[in-house]
């Protein structure tokens, strides 16, 4: 299942950025390019394991979009871009997150107290991005209904899922050592 994300995964270069070991692929930054066979995959398979009884599809900026906008157009849901800068609309929700080798700031947009969302995300590693975003959609009476990511990466997804107490479903868990990707189904 899933045997092209998985091959082109396991062909894809790592490289280290300050001692944290980064897979370089289509679906976490957009390089080389977006086999459309593997969009395919993916949206097919957010379709079969969500149910989407949402107001919303979220995706932050900027590795979520290129899978919220297949799953809006398939599902009739809207979506809203999670961005990585402050417009200072009404109701904007500031953000501080850190990842495995940043801490940054996200603004979401366009949402109010008992709104349902769907969070779709590239990858899930350490979980301070997604646990950031969904602590602070909570606080303003957001109602997450779902998590998807397209990879994990170590534990990151499981431990989050604990902390969270919502399922962070993924499509394939990726184990990056000795300068190779080992990929499995979750």
């Amino acid at each position: 299942m899933h045997e092209k994300l998985k091959d082109s995964i396991t062909h894809s270069p790592i490289i280290d950025m300050n001692g944290y070991p980064y897979l370089i692929h289509s679906v976490t930054d957009g390089i080389p390019f977006m086999e459309p066979d593997i969009l395919d995959e993916i949206v097919d398979w957010m379709v079969s394991v969500c149910s989407f009884g949402c107001d919303r599809i979220l995706a932050p900026e900027s590795m979520g979009i290129p899978f919220a906008v297949p799953l809006s157009l398939r599902l009739r849901i809207p979506y809203t871009v999670i961005r990585k800068r402050p417009y200072g609309l009404e109701g904007e929700i500031p953000v501080s997150y850190s990842t495995g080798y940043s801490d940054r700031m996200m603004y979401i947009n366009g949402l109010k107290c008992g709104d349902r969302v769907v969070i779709v995300d590239d990858i899930v590693s350490t979980g301070g991005t997604m646990s950031a975003l969904v602590c602070a959609l909570r606080g303003n009476g957001i109602l997450v209904e779902d998590i998807l990511a397209v990879l994990g990466k170590g534990s990151g997804a499981d431990d989050l899922s604990r902390r969270l107490g919502i399922p962070v479903k993924r499509m394939l868990d990726v184990c990056l050592k000795d300068g190779a990707a080992e990929v499995r189904e979750p």
